[in-house]
């Protein structure tokens, strides 16, 4: 990805906002996840995942995140969660327990987790209130 301009919201720890910069960069990442949406595409991609994606303009690094299934790290690359869940969709997987993952913690914990009203806001303040 090209150069970008910093925005005031990089400064949020833990979070990844969907501009405008995002969705450039994801733009393949993105179109390959709404592909999915057809049937036969997701038999495709599930019958030889690496020639699917090499049928895309996605980024080496983007496909590695595709096959190692790890969604922050597509978030990092352009990806858009909505679009991405198309993709733990394919496996069979609901979206709490792919944001478990993405939090590092079991599907079990994740669901306690917001029952209890969600994360705590402690330490989850500005990267430079912290220093």
């Amino acid at each position: 990805m090209s150069s970008r301009t910093p925005k005031p919201y990089d400064d949020i720890p833990g979070t990844i906002i969907f501009d405008a910069d995002m969705a450039h960069r994801g733009y393949h990442l993105n179109q390959f996840a709404l592909s999915l949406m057809k049937a036969p595409n997701r038999e495709r991609f599930k019958a030889n995942e690496r020639a699917y994606l090499d049928e895309w303009a996605m980024s080496e690094e983007q496909k590695q995140a595709v096959l190692a299934r790890d969604y922050n790290r597509m978030m990092q690359l352009g990806g858009n969660v909505y679009f991405l869940a198309k993709i733990f969709s394919t496996d069979g997987l609901s979206f709490q327990h792919a944001a478990a993952t993405m939090t590092g913690m079991t599907q079990q914990e994740y669901a306690q987790m917001m029952l209890d009203g969600g994360r705590k806001p402690e330490g989850n303040l500005y990267k430079k209130e912290s220093s």
